[in-house]
């Protein structure tokens, strides 16, 4: 279908200079299956061999809102005759939508996307509403309530952008979304590669907690790929793979290079988490054997004070808490001449509260003596640490803080 086959007629806004307004179709990769999943329906003005994209005019603020809104409906109809033109394996479609544009609902009574979806039998479940990035000032209540509209009829709900000015972690609590939509090159220009990583990792959390699928966006090398995958993303989408284009792919054209990446992962950190693994078990069996040779001393800094020369290099902080996580000890912090500096203030402190201390207590026992934590950046010295935590005694866990060293080097 070009542009001609539709009633409405083109804002001279558009300047297209004998060119045919077209929709084109980036790829979205999922993970699970490997296989495109579906494509970000994406405006082109295409004239022979040339294709301009269209985001510029529909960032344009000197144009009328009307203007962008015939133009993307022209597009939008185009897609769906397409996507209805397939008798099988029919893929999502993403379609872009501001919400000052679903806000019009109330204005004019309808929501154009269903109607497509009626007029060419498509299943809803096929199509992602995205709702793009925007300054926004409008009320959140009335945008959830057009939103749920279409989440009744069956459509998914996506929020790109996650991360900038419309996306804050309020207004996706409020909307509920399906998925979360973040550009990899976003994070990348405003934090250094630690911080990058560390911010990428709390969308998937956040994504997680709230049932929702990541999709990153962006993806242009292996190494964005990689570090999508360690973000755990679920779906991925970029140049890497192909630029949007005219025409629907084989749905399993990127499968051996996603599984390449998978296997390369997970052979990566399963050995990684072996490792530490390992790390922690020894220092476990270091500490038994110190307490089998000194038992209890009253005073629990003589205690660990006994254990600081044994202790590994990257090992930056040492103290003991008993099983309500009330810190019994002082802290002992290595400096950066690798003396040691004992922290007295620390005593008495509570470290219930962090993420790791309760799963941690109820799985250590006789039988499994020491835990690892996954990776993260550490409050004071900023480096990416884990913490190790033994059952030193009866009621009292040991938590030493080591510096992954290989982590800090991946993110460099």
């Amino acid at each position: 279908m070009n542009e001609c086959s539709s009633s409405l007629l083109l804002p001279k806004a558009l300047e297209l200079d004998g060119e045919t307004l077209a929709a084109f179709y980036q790829p979205i990769i999922a993970m699970d299956t490997r296989r495109i999943m579906g494509y970000e329906v994406l405006a082109r003005a295409v004239k022979g061999d040339s294709v301009r994209s269209l985001g510029p005019f529909f960032c344009n603020e000197q144009i009328p809102e009307e203007d962008h809104i015939i133009v993307d409906r022209v597009l939008r109809e185009q897609a769906f005759s397409k996507l209805a033109s397939m008798e099988e394996q029919q893929p999502m479609l993403f379609i872009n939508l501001k919400p000052s544009w679903i806000y019009r609902y109330e204005e004019i009574g309808e929501l154009y996307t269903l109607s497509l979806l009626d007029k060419y039998g498509i299943d809803p479940k096929r199509i992602v509403i995205e709702i793009t990035e925007e300054s926004f000032q409008g009320s959140m209540d009335r945008l959830r309530s057009v939103v749920d509209i279409y989440r009744a009829r069956g459509c998914l709900i996506a929020i790109d952008d996650v991360g900038s000015g419309f996306s804050n972690t309020d207004r996706i609590a409020h909307i509920q979304p399906n998925l979360l939509k973040i550009d990899i090159h976003m994070i990348k220009k405003s934090a250094t590669h630690d911080g990058y990583f560390g911010v990428l990792r709390s969308f998937s959390d956040l994504a997680e907690q709230i049932g929702a699928s990541l999709l990153v966006e962006g993806v242009e090398t292996r190494e964005d790929l990689a570090r999508a995958i360690q973000a755990g993303a679920r779906y991925v989408q970029g140049y890497m793979f192909a630029r949007a284009e005219p025409e629907f792919r084989e749905p399993a054209c990127f499968a051996s290079l996603i599984e390449a990446e998978l296997d390369q992962h997970l052979l990566h950190f399963v050995g990684t988490e072996r490792y530490w693994q390992r790390q922690s078990e020894k220092l476990a069996e270091q500490w038994v054997a110190l307490v089998q040779e000194t038992r209890y001393l009253d005073h629990e800094d003589d205690w660990i004070e006994g254990l600081l020369p044994e202790l590994y290099d990257h090992c930056i902080r040492v103290y003991l808490c008993n099983e309500s996580g009330i810190q019994l000890s002082s802290n002992y912090y290595r400096d950066a001449d690798k003396a040691w500096r004992r922290e007295e203030q620390y005593r008495g402190a509570n470290w219930c509260w962090r993420p790791y201390f309760v799963p941690n207590l109820v799985q250590l026992n006789e039988h499994r003596r020491a835990i690892v934590s996954r990776a993260y950046t550490d409050l004071d010295s900023h480096a990416w640490i884990r913490t190790v935590s033994v059952l030193a005694a009866p009621g009292l866990i040991l938590l030493m803080d080591l510096r992954d060293s290989e982590r800090g080097a991946q993110r460099r």
